[in-house]
């Protein structure tokens, strides 16, 4: 039940990471700190449709 998520920076709106998630234990799209080499901090970056 593990689904590829591609996750794109709130800031640039570039897709960054890959991460993995279980579609039976969490339904709603995911949003994590990650680092934007781009913006070069820390920013949101949410699942991608």
């Amino acid at each position: 039940m593990q689904d590829i998520v591609t996750l794109v920076c709130t800031e640039c709106k570039r897709k960054n990471y890959t991460s993995t998630k279980n579609k039976k234990n969490t339904k709603e799209r995911i949003e994590l700190l990650k680092y934007c080499r781009w913006d070069k901090k820390h920013t949101k970056h949410k699942e991608e449709k």
